[in-house]
């Protein structure tokens, strides 16, 4: 900051981080809220103070972390505010959801590999690889621990969840880590293409939910969990057990299919809304059109590349934590 603003002018630009709205009601009280933790009544001494003193870091901190709140915005917030808090927290429950997902795949593999199902024991495509030493514990742990994030950010336990991820990401970078200093990965941890956009990016976008940020709709999204894994899990699974393992695309693959069947079958649904707008239907059909074109292209390929491939061994790393 330039050392010809006094400490009054400091911390007025120190609040420009907030939202305008805010700043228009708060930031006289604000900033004599501040300044009376330095002034003492002395005219020469808090002249001096007025001239050398800059916020301290704990106070930008803080300014910060209310800026944040405030642009996702809860109840009572500005309209614009209030959609980005909202698109903002649906998106992070539902990568959670997709972490719970993974981790709830891992738990039921854990309990069938050690026949606590009381069913006979899976082949060894579908058991978890478990290195030595206590990664495996680790990495059991990280998966349990987002399925315990998912279900508290639903039931709006948001300081449970947060300190959870924290935990979580936490783990999973120490992995990490040892990997870029040994060259080791401790399977089967994930790489940084995984960990930053997808544990630690949402894990500070849940900033998002705060004292102020109406509650998920609960019994959607708690369904969603059992649902994800019977419907995208278990098909998988089934598909490995008959030997076709290399029809099952990597992790970013298995999104990309996700996502194009998503819109397909949306694509589908919202047709009906245009019934009296031939032009749109015609659009949205030929959307469709495209869509099933590009998966008919894709499909003979895919054939020749399973029946031209041998068979590969387990995969040691079959999810990400």
């Amino acid at each position: 900051m330039s050392g010809d603003l006094d400490l009054e002018q400091r911390y007025r630009r120190v609040l420009r981080l907030l939202p305008g709205y805010y700043r228009e009601r708060w930031e006289d009280d604000m900033v004599g809220t501040f300044l009376d933790g330095w002034l003492t009544g002395d005219t020469e001494a808090d002249e001096y103070i007025s001239q050398a003193a800059r916020p301290e870091w704990a106070e930008v901190a803080s300014v910060a972390c209310l800026a944040a709140r405030l642009y996702l915005g809860g109840a009572g917030t500005p309209r614009r505010y209030f959609a980005w808090g909202q698109a903002v927290r649906r998106a992070v429950l539902a990568v959670m959801l997709v972490h719970a997902v993974l981790g709830l795949d891992v738990l039921v593999r854990t309990a069938w590999s050690r026949r606590l199902f009381g069913l006979p024991a899976p082949s060894a495509i579908l058991t978890i690889f478990s290195p030595g030493g206590v990664w495996p514990t680790v990495y059991y742990l990280v998966n349990f621990a987002w399925i315990v994030i998912f279900v508290a950010l639903v039931l709006g336990r948001y300081r449970t969840a947060q300190i959870t991820a924290v935990l979580a990401i936490a783990a999973a970078l120490v992995g990490l880590l040892q990997a870029q200093l040994t060259g080791i990965m401790p399977a089967p941890f994930a790489s940084w293409a995984f960990w930053v956009p997808l544990s630690l990016a949402p894990a500070l976008a849940m900033a998002a939910f705060h004292r102020d940020a109406p509650p998920p709709a609960r019994w959607p999204w708690l369904l969603a969990l059992p649902a994800g894994d019977l419907l995208v899990i278990v098909p998988l699974l089934a598909l490995q057990a008959s030997s076709n393992f290399a029809w099952v695309p990597d992790f970013p693959g298995q999104c990309c299919l996700l996502v194009a069947l998503a819109a397909g079958a949306y694509r589908i649904a919202s047709l009906t809304e245009y019934l009296h707008d031939p032009h749109l239907i015609m659009v949205g059909l030929g959307e469709l059109l495209i869509l099933g074109t590009a998966a008919a292209l894709v499909a003979p390929d895919a054939a020749r590349a399973q029946a031209a491939t041998p068979a590969q061994p387990p995969d040691p790393h079959p999810m990400a934590a």
